[in-house]
């Protein structure tokens, strides 16, 4: 299949790579010294599954430049799906596929806005990956695992033959579960009380999870979006926060969410499509989010100071 990998850190750099070692048609789309490293050395990444060097790999940063893919994997920050669609218009035909692998429950909506319903599906990883260096990829945490389906759970040849081919590369999981809606904001429920608790304390799970008050304010979190959930007609099964809860206990005691990584870089994060999303959706469909309303709240000033829309933080 000939894939197009729009946005090649952490996420699209490991899952490209697998693919393009697998056999795969891959174009990563870059920018900067990132793409400049890839061009000229190639893509190298550092795994707990076994590392990958890919001497030569196709990478630009004009997406129109590549042609109609087969599959165009989304793996931007949340907050730039709106303008990566945009940018992957040439991209798309009547029977090619757009995958969303984002941290946010809302990137298949923006993007079936901007490009039609018809190529949209849906989709989620889990992975503990970063962009170590330009052209370096480092995967610490996490077997990789990709679930993708059709937006309303519905089998189809597509989604199958893109299953196929995850399976075909090394150190991925993949599945198309029976209801995406359920796995997409499972995955939801514990990234974003895990990148909300991180952001506010700027320590790594192990010991938020541990410090009684922290745990206490992640056990909130999850509460929260489980109500949330279901107020949207998500059909979590009754243990879904604890479900939620074990993951977070068995995740590596070093680890730092993407969100949290860009805070305390003072960069531009995944507040609005994480915690504030919790708390706008909450309201949407009256369910009280005080816990994330107060994460919000404690960590918009440094946001928009980030995005050059309000002053500056010493």
């Amino acid at each position: 299949m000939k894939f197009v990998i729009m946005g090649s850190g952490g996420v699209g750099g490991y899952f490209g790579a697998r693919l393009a070692e697998a056999g795969e048609d891959v174009t990563f789309v870059a920018r900067g010294e990132h793409l400049a490293a890839m061009q000229r050395d190639g893509l190298r990444v550092s795994s707990i599954k076994g590392d990958i060097y890919l001497s030569s790999v196709r990478a630009t940063d004009d997406p129109a430049s590549v042609g109609v893919a087969d599959c165009v994997i989304v793996a931007v920050k949340a907050w730039q799906v709106r303008e990566a669609a945009e940018a992957i218009r040439p991209l798309v035909g009547p029977d090619n596929m757009v995958l969303p692998l984002e941290n946010g429950v809302e990137a298949a909506d923006i993007l079936a806005e901007v490009l039609g319903a018809g190529p949209v599906l849906e989709g989620l990883c889990g992975i503990l990956a970063w962009r170590e260096a330009p052209g370096h990829i480092r995967h610490a945490g996490v077997d990789p695992f990709v679930r993708l389906g059709e937006r309303d759970s519905r089998s189809s040849e597509r989604t199958a033959r893109l299953k196929a081919a995850f399976d075909r590369a090394h150190g991925v999981n993949a599945e198309i579960p029976d209801d995406i809606q359920v796995s997409l904001w499972s995955k939801f429920l514990f990234i974003c009380a895990m990148s909300g608790i991180g952001s506010i304390t700027r320590a790594p799970i192990g010991i938020t999870r541990q410090l009684p008050e922290t745990r206490a304010m992640i056990e909130a979190m999850l509460e929260e979006i489980d109500d949330v959930a279901r107020g949207l007609g998500v059909a979590f099964p009754d243990d879904a926060v604890t479900r939620a809860m074990q993951f977070i206990d068995a995740m590596p005691a070093d680890s730092i969410s993407s969100m949290q990584r860009n805070i305390m870089a003072g960069e531009p994060s995944e507040l609005e499509s994480q915690n504030g999303a919790v708390v706008r959706l909450g309201r949407a469909v009256g369910v009280a989010t005080p816990t994330h309303a107060m994460v919000y709240a404690a960590l918009i000033p440094q946001e928009r100071a980030a995005r050059g829309e309000g002053p500056g933080i010493d």
